[in-house]
This record gives structure tokens, sequence and C-alpha cells, in this order.
């Protein structure tokens, strides 16, 4: 009887999670036709992974959005693109199955966001890589505003303190509200009007929208 309930109970769930698809099948079908089905199956696995994690923790929700996006293959943006700095969407990222350093960042904030997770906690990160010589972007996550902040990369899959991070120096952090100048132990100094500077900002919350309609 107990064995039971407990499928019921299951059945019950996938239902549930059934009816409350991340990307709907208009998105699903326009992924397919412009990167084709391996991309599509990305997507799909996404979105089983994002209903499976709706009831989590903030801590596994990081964990797990983390990993995922940090099995696909770094590659410039000249190699995928041919253009000197191009932000792609999630749906190119995944699409392409491939991104720099930006387009990990902007494929995980999106989809923490969407997971619920406040965009006053998450932060893109430009910082400088020590061992590389080179300018590194991260997703930067502060539980509480002035906490040490963690840090979400593709160079280093774990995720830790970004006062563990001696390899990483930071240069400044931004969400869709403000630019800050960036420190270790939090964010920093705000800078006036950062946003209305950052344009590229701007033009990628417009491909979101046309792309995930």
């Amino acid at each position: 009887m107990r064995k039971k309930i407990v499928i019921f109970i299951t059945l019950i769930a996938l239902a549930l999670y059934a009816g409350q698809e991340f990307f709907t099948q208009e998105i699903l079908k326009k992924v397919e036709t412009k990167y084709g089905g391996a991309a599509k199956r990305r997507v799909e696995v996404l979105n089983t992974l994002m209903l499976s994690l709706q009831t989590s923790g903030e801590s596994e929700k990081l964990e797990k959005v983390n990993a995922f996006f940090n099995q696909m293959r770094f590659a410039s943006d000249e190699e995928i693109w041919h253009q000197k700095d191009y932000w792609a969407t999630r749906m190119e990222f995944i699409g392409m199955g491939a991104g720099d350093c930006e387009d990990f960042v902007i494929a995980k904030y999106f989809t923490l966001k969407q997971l619920g997770i406040s965009t006053d906690k998450l932060f893109f990160t430009y910082v400088k890589a020590i061992k590389y010589q080179q300018a590194h972007m991260v997703l930067t996550y502060f539980e509480t505003p002035t906490s040490v902040p963690l840090v979400l990369d593709n160079i280093n899959f774990k995720i830790l303190p970004a006062t563990q991070r001696n390899d990483l120096v930071p240069v400044y952090s931004f969400n869709g509200d403000a630019l800050y100048l960036a420190k270790q132990q939090g964010l920093g100094q705000v800078v006036p009007s950062g946003m209305q500077k950052n344009k590229k900002w701007f033009d990628l919350i417009d491909k979101i929208r046309r792309e995930e309609q």
C-alpha cells in the first residue's frame, strides 16, 4: 500500500512538472530549426533539470546550474561568431554548445533568475585571471549585500568564496540595476550611471525578448 502511495505521488509530481515547462514547444522548435536536434536535446535536458530544482534551496540551484553549463565547450567569439566581442544569449550558447566566459555567465545568470533567485544576489563580475594574464568574467552570488560572494566559474568548476580565489583579481560587477567597482569582500562602490554605458547589456536583453517569446 505504501509503495502504491509513493508511485501515485510521483505520478502527480510528474504531471505537475509536465504542465510547467520552462521552454515552450515553440522555443524548442526554433532551436532545432536553427541549431539542430542535438541543441534541442540540450534545451530539453536543461528544462528537466530546472523542473527538478524548483523546490530546491539556493545552494543546490547554484551547484546544479553551474555544473550543467560548465559541460559546454569554451571557444572564442572569433571562432563561433567571427566577431571580436559578442554576447550570446542563453539559447545561442546552448545552440552552439560552446562559448566564451561571458556566455557561460549569461546562461547561468538567466537560468538562476528563472529559478527564482533574486537578481539582487547575482552579478556579472569582470576579473583578471592571473594564471592566463587576461580579462575574464565570472558569476558572483551574494547571500546578503555584505556577504563574501561565491564565484561560479568555467575555469575552476568548484564554487568557492571570492576570498579563496587568489587566482582572480576583481575589477567591477554589474547586474540589471547597477555597475559596481568590485572587491572580494562585497560589491563596493556604485559607479554613477554605470548601466547607461553598458550597451551590450541592453542589446542582450532585447535579443532574449525576441528569442524566447
